[in-house]
C-alpha cells in the first residue's frame, strides 16, 4: 500500500514555531526561513478530507517549485531550496493581508456572480452578455482579503488602499507584478496545450522588497483548461474539460457531500485514493512537461527530517 504524509510533528535545529495549515505544514526556524512541508492532505469545501493523496504533497511542491524558478527573473520570490520532493525552504516574509486573484476567463464563483446579475467585480465593470468561460479582452484582477478564520472575501483596489490594507505605491507594484506573473504562466501552459484561466498570487515583504511567496501555478491554487476543443465547447455551451482539483469536488457532490453541517465525507476507500494520485501525476506531468519520479515512500517522515536538518545545519 502506497503510503501518505498527513502529519507532521518535527523539531528542526532552531525551530520557533509551527503552523499547521489545511494542506501545509509551515516550520518557523528563528524568524528567518520557513520550512514548508506539502503533506498529502486534501481539501475540499473547507474541510480537510479523513485520508490523505500518496504524492499529491510532492506533485504541488514540485509544481510551485519549477515555477518559482521559472518566474525569479519577473519578481524576487521566498524559494531558498527544495531540500526534500515535498518541502520547500524560504525567506520569512511579511505577508500582505490580501490575495491577487486574476481571471483570464469568466468561470467558477465570478460565473456565478454574473449569471446572478452582478455587473461589477471587486470594483471591476463587466460587460453585458458574456457568457460561462468566455475570454475577457484583457485579464482582471479580483483581490480577495486574507482571511484568518472563515472565508476569504472579495474587495475592491479602491477598499484596499482606503483601509490601509496594503499602500498605493505597494498596491500598484502588486498589480504589475501580478499581470507579468499570469503573462509568464499563460506562455509556459500554452505551451503544454493548457489555457491558465485563473490564479492566485500571494506576496509579502522582507526589509522593504516585496517578494512572491507560498505556491504559485499549481492544480490546487489555479484553474486550466486543455486548449484543444475549448472553442468547440465554448460555442456549444458545454463544460470545458479542466486541470484542477474540480474532479475531487464532483465526486464529493455526487455523494452528498458539500461540507455543510450534518454531512458526512463518502468513505474513501484505498482504490479511490489511488485514482486521486494518479489524477494528480498527470495534472504533473501536462503541466509541468516532464515525467513525475515518486519519491521514496517506506519512511516519509524520517527522509524529510534527514533532508531538512541537513540543510539547516549547512
Amino acid at each position: 500500500m502506497k503510503k501518505a504524509l498527513v502529519r507532521t510533528d518535527f523539531n528542526f535545529p532552531n525551530q520557533t514555531s509551527v503552523y499547521h495549515g489545511k494542506v501545509r505544514d509551515v516550520y518557523n526556524i528563528n524568524n528567518e526561513k520557513l520550512v514548508m512541508v506539502a503533506s498529502d492532505r486534501i481539501s475540499a469545501f473547507d474541510v480537510v478530507l479523513p485520508k490523505g493523496i500518496p504524492f499529491k504533497g510532492q506533485v504541488l511542491n514540485q509544481i510551485a517549485s519549477k515555477f518559482l524558478d521559472a518566474t525569479s527573473d519577473i519578481v524576487p520570490n521566498w524559494k531558498l531550496a527544495t531540500p526534500d520532493p515535498m518541502v520547500t525552504v524560504g525567506l520569512m516574509c511579511e505577508p500582505f493581508k490580501v490575495e491577487m486573484v486574476i481571471r483570464g476567463y469568466l468561470t467558477g464563483s465570478a460565473w456565478r456572480e454574473y449569471k446572478a446579475g452582478a455587473r461589477t467585480l471587486c470594483g471591476i465593470a463587466l460587460p453585458e452578455g458574456m457568457k460561462e468561460n468566455q475570454k475577457f479582452e484583457t485579464p482582471i484582477i479580483t483581490p480577495t482579503t486574507k482571511a484568518d478564520e472563515g472565508h476569504d472575501e472579495n474587495i475592491s483596489k479602491e477598499e484596499i488602499i482606503a483601509q490601509g490594507l496594503v499602500s498605493k505605491e505597494d498596491y500598484e507594484m502588486l498589480e504589475n507584478y501580478t499581470m507579468a506573473l499570469f503573462q509568464r504562466g499563460t506562455e509556459m501552459a500554452a505551451q503544454m496545450g493548457l489555457i491558465l484561466v485563473d490564479t492566485k498570487y500571494e506576496f509579502g515583504k522582507k526589509d522593504g522588497k516585496i517578494y512572491l511567496i507560498d505556491e504559485i501555478h499549481t492544480p490546487d491554487s489555479s484553474r486550466y483548461f486543455y486548449a484543444d476543443g475549448y472553442q468547440e465547447r465554448f460555442e456549444k455551451g458545454q463544460d470545458q474539460k479542466q486541470l484542477s482539483k474540480e474532479f475531487v469536488r464532483q465526486w464529493l457532490i455526487e455523494n452528498g457531500f458539500q461540507g455543510k453541517d450534518g454531512q458526512q465525507v463518502p468513505e474513501m476507500t484505498e482504490a479511490y485514493c489511488d485514482s486521486v494520485t494518479e489524477r494528480y501525476i498527470e495534472l504533473y506531468e501536462k503541466i509541468a512537461g516532464e515525467k513525475f519520479v515518486k519519491a521514496e515512500d517506506e519512511d516519509i517522515i524520517a527522509r524529510i527530517e534527514k533532508n531538512v536538518t541537513e540543510y539547516l545545519n549547512k
